[in-house]
This record gives structure tokens, C-alpha cells and sequence, in this order.
């Protein structure tokens, strides 16, 4: 299957969404950039609030893209088994996180103006607009969970199935719309597939109050 678009992605999650948590005001929280008008769509869907989970990807020596780990807005690093495989030592990995810190934190001020969104009992779903490795999903999954929500839903249109089956341990459920076996990149399954800019998510995360002018 491949997805017109971002949009086209969420409106699909959504419906298998609804039945379940449509009633229940669900927090939904993007992996920025491009699962944030996704989560919009989602949390409007859903009748629930859309904010950001702040996470990086570790992308590995020479491959930026391949993403060999991930940290997170505390600081906890998730590392991938096969990062040592693709060269990246402890002083690599020390460097490219504190990199990926200094990311995220700016991002949470310009995103939020240094807002959190408070997750303690609520049903939080979180949403990317695909998963490769997982790293980031599962670097957000496990900052979240000692926040203690009441049930911790992972969102994706697509993953490759040993992804699913890793991620699965970190969320209560995943929800996913196709797993193909050939899986080379999350692009491949999108027919429209445009970067998502800083611009667009703080237009998303911060809409005019009603009555603004």
C-alpha cells in the first residue's frame, strides 16, 4: 500500500483510532517534524490535545540517516544492537548526543516556549509518520512511560514487522497500518512526501486563541 500523503496517513490511522479511544480525550504526541500535522488530524479526530515528544535520532558514522540509537529530552540515550557495527564508539555516541541535546532543547523553545505537556493518566498516543529502526519511536515510548500515563498507544502507517515486534515491548498497543517485509525506506510508501519545516509545527502547536485577530 502507499499513502497519498501525510494527511491521506492520518485520516486512515484515525478511523482505526476512533472506535477505541474516541471517547477517552487522548493526548497525542508527535515525533517532530513530519508526524505533526498527522497528530493535529489525529487529535482532532479523537477530540484530544496535540503536542510534541521531543526525541533524536543517533544517525551512525558516515550513514546520518541509518538511525543507530536515540536520546531523549532527559538525556537517556537508546542504543540500537547493531550500532558498534557500524563503527560508532563511545566517544562517537557521547558526541553525537550532546549534539542531539542541544537540538532538542532548542526546538523545545521554539516549539512550546518551553512548555510539557503533562501525561500522568491520560491515554497518550504517540505518532511518527513511519518507523525504520524504531530508535526514536522507542526513545519516546520509554521517556513517557515513567511519567505513568494510563495507556501508552503507538501510532505508525507504516513499519517493518521486526520493528513492530521490537517496539511492541514499550507501548501498551500498537497500531499500524501496513508491515511490509520489503521495507527500505518510510518515503517508499508515501506518494507525497514533502519535509515538514519549523514554521509549519509552530504554526501547528500554537493556533490563535478564538476571538484572536
Amino acid at each position: 500500500m502507499q499513502f497519498n500523503d501525510r494527511e491521506h496517513a492520518a485520516r486512515m490511522l484515525a478511523a482505526r483510532l476512533v472506535p477505541a479511544y474516541g471517547t477517552s480525550c487522548p493526548l497525542v504526541l508527535a515525533i517532530p517534524r513530519g508526524a505533526v500535522p498527522m497528530a493535529r488530524i489525529l487529535a482532532d479526530a479523537l477530540g484530544g490535545d496535540c503536542d510534541v515528544v521531543l526525541v533524536r535520532k543517533l544517525g551512525a558514522p558516515l550513514q546520518p540517516e541509518l538511525a543507530i540509537g536515540a536520546v531523549d529530552e532527559a538525556g537517556r540515550v537508546f542504543v540500537n544492537d547493531f550500532a558498534r557495527q557500524t563503527g560508532a564508539d563511545d566517544a562517537y555516541l557521547a558526541e553525537q548526543t550532546k549534539r542531539e541535546l542541544a537540538r532538542i532543547r532548542e526546538r523545545r523553545r521554539r516549539y512550546t516556549g518551553g512548555r510539557r505537556p503533562d501525561v500522568a493518566g491520560r491515554t497518550v498516543i504517540v505518532v511518527d509518520d513511519g518507523l525504520a529502526t524504531g530508535a526514536t519511536m522507542i526513545a519516546a515510548l520509554s521517556a513517557l512511560r515513567p511519567q505513568r500515563p494510563a495507556r501508552l498507544v503507538c501510532a505508525v502507517p507504516v513499519a517493518p514487522p521486526d520493528t513492530l515486534a521490537t517496539v511492541s515491548r514499550y507501548a501498551d498497543e500498537v497500531v499500524c497500518l501496513e508491515a511490509p517485509p520489503a521495507f527500505q525506506a518510510v518515503g517508499q510508501f508515501y506518494r507525497d512526501f514533502p519535509q515538514v519545516d519549523d514554521d509549519e509545527v509552530v504554526a501547528i502547536l500554537n493556533p490563535p486563541s478564538p476571538g484572536a485577530r
